[in-house]
């Protein structure tokens, strides 16, 4: 059964992003949810709006989603490393070289929002699928012990934060 991890499972560096997942309902629901709420979110920026950042030197709207599909794609490979009991370490990733190379401003919009949505359909198929003993395999990963159902809810959380980002440093600049 997945069920949220300890404190002793989560390294420093994933507690926002665990922490940002809601304690109340299941992981699975959240994600569900996501997989409506978020491009709902990035729906209300025409393509006009998505090429700049918030302030200089940030990432675009448009990077910052490519982001989001980039980091769900390497934390589900995480998750399904680890809960198919692959012991092998595995490394951490430079977003910003993901971000520059990611060509994002050139893509239309709406093929960013779609991509999130085919993203999240392959990581809740991938979920679903798991059985009971595979949520608590642990591994390594950056560095730092971690399990599977951290992942989980990593990924969960990494798409609330930018949810949230994009509210309060974004959207802004719809007015």
């Amino acid at each position: 059964m997945l069920t949220r991890p300890p404190d002793s499972e989560i390294p420093p560096f994933f507690r926002g992003y665990v922490d940002a997942v809601p304690r109340h309902g299941g992981l699975i629901d959240t994600l569900v949810a996501q997989i409506s709420s978020f491009p709902a979110l990035l729906s209300r920026f025409p393509e006009a709006n998505t090429e700049v950042g918030y302030a200089p030197g940030k990432w675009s709207l448009k990077q910052s989603i490519e982001h989001v599909n980039d980091t769900e794609r390497i934390f589900t490979y995480r998750l399904l490393r680890i809960a198919r009991g692959d012991q092998t370490p595995l490394p951490g990733f430079d977003q910003d070289a993901y971000v520059a190379n990611s060509h994002a401003n050139a893509r239309p919009w709406s093929e960013l929002i779609a991509e999130f949505t085919a993203v999240r359909a392959a990581t809740l198929a991938f979920v679903r699928g798991l059985p009971d003993d595979a949520w608590t395999r642990t591994g390594i990963s950056s560095g730092a012990h971690s399990s599977a159902r951290l992942f989980a809810y990593v990924i969960a959380g990494h798409v609330a934060h930018h949810a949230a980002l994009i509210e309060s440093s974004y959207a802004p600049l719809l007015k």
